[in-house]
């Protein structure tokens, strides 16, 4: 009993320090013209969002405190929230989530959870149903972004669990499971990832695309953020060998080929923390951006200087043809006198076109909109 009452007060005290974010803070953004945006709900360590059917956006945080998983409805469709709601808590960093044919399934480090009928269940404390626990447990890159593909299975990236290794072969991959049949295991995807926290299929041809995150200690300039086209399975993106595509690893790579290796589709600024990413597929927007990408970079946690196009910025990729044509700022201003006051971490479209941004500094989640 006072093990239970003490980790609620532990949790309203992590939910009343969280501090929240101001409008003054949101104005600093700079927008294309005829863009809005504002606070749609105060979220802690907002990370991966997912929109259930009748229109609730669920949450899910990669901190060490609290393991928590949030449910925000917007009944009145006012597009705002109309209040933040803690499913669960405990688990282990349940930064991945994905809404799928009414269920929620959670990505926790080493385990998938899923939430039956989420939707008559969230205000009810639901204990969520481990459906597969065989995931590795490291928390270096052990922390997930979950998506359902046009195929049916349930992608699940594993991150290296070191900066540059070469680790073993379940590590640095992107994986696919049955969730029908999740004892038969994960199936591996795509190999030579360091660590992606975001993928899309592209709406015209059902391609997958995938951000990954370059390593640390090779310079301020080195290497790139990549952006992935993942066309079929069993392709090699390089990791730990060859990195953005042209450059051999130091340690790793001196006997390696780039070519023997898929470059990237684009590469993105160095250290840029590209992370959530999602095609655009509505029509609230101008046309320029239908079924192209848009990324949330995360930013640099140690660049020497994170001035300039460094990340902590949304930014825009189009894609012709299969191939990336332009890559762009989207939206600026999250960092100022270089200094993050926020730091996007994923993208969700909402029903009539609108995106929300989740930041998990500023522990907050933006509208963003369009008018004439």
């Amino acid at each position: 009993m006072y093990k239970n009452i003490l980790a609620s007060l532990t949790l309203l005290a992590l939910t009343m320090t969280a501090p929240h974010i101001q409008s003054q803070e949101v104005d600093k953004l700079i927008l294309p013209d005829g863009f809005s945006i504002e606070i749609y709900a105060n979220v802690r360590n907002a990370r991966q969002m997912s929109l259930g059917d009748d229109g609730t956006v669920y949450v899910g945080t990669r901190s060490r405190a609290g393991g928590r998983i949030f449910a925000i409805p917007d009944a009145n469709r006012d597009g705002k929230a109309d209040e933040v709601i803690t499913i669960t808590s405990g688990l282990k960093r349940p930064s991945g989530l994905t809404y799928h044919n009414g269920d929620l399934y959670i990505g926790a480090i080493s385990r998938i959870y899923k939430i039956s009928n989420i939707e008559n269940s969230y205000r009810n404390k639901p204990d969520p149903e481990v459906i597969f626990s065989n995931l590795p447990d490291k928390t270096h890159h052990g922390w997930k972004f979950l998506e359902f593909g046009p195929d049916g299975l349930l992608y699940i990236p594993i991150g290296a669990p070191c900066n540059i290794c070469e680790p073993e072969e379940e590590f640095a991959t992107l994986n696919t499971l049955d969730i029908n049949n999740p004892e038969l295991g994960i199936t591996k995807y795509a190999m030579g990832i360091r660590n992606t926290v975001g993928f899309d299929w592209d709406p015209k041809t059902d391609d997958l695309w995938f951000t990954d995150n370059g390593g640390d200690g090779l310079g301020d300039e080195m290497p790139a953020d990549e952006l992935n086209h993942a066309p079929k399975s069993g392709l090699h993106f390089g990791y730990p060998y060859i990195h953005q595509g042209d450059t051999q690893d130091p340690n790793y790579g001196t006997e390696k080929k780039a070519e023997d290796y898929i470059a990237p589709a684009q590469k993105l600024a160095p250290h840029a923390g590209a992370i959530g990413m999602a095609f655009y597929k509505g029509d609230m927007f101008p046309s320029k951006y239908k079924n192209n990408i848009i990324i949330a970079e995360h930013g640099s946690w140690n660049r020497t200087d994170e001035a300039g196009h460094t990340g902590h910025m949304l930014t825009f990729v189009t894609i012709q043809n299969g191939k990336a044509v332009s890559y762009e700022p989207f939206i600026t201003g999250f960092l100022q006198n270089n200094k993050a006051w926020g730091r996007p971490s994923d993208i969700l479209e909402l029903k009539d076109g609108s995106l929300l941004i989740a930041d998990d500094e500023a522990n907050a989640i933006y509208r963003l909109t369009y008018s004439e």
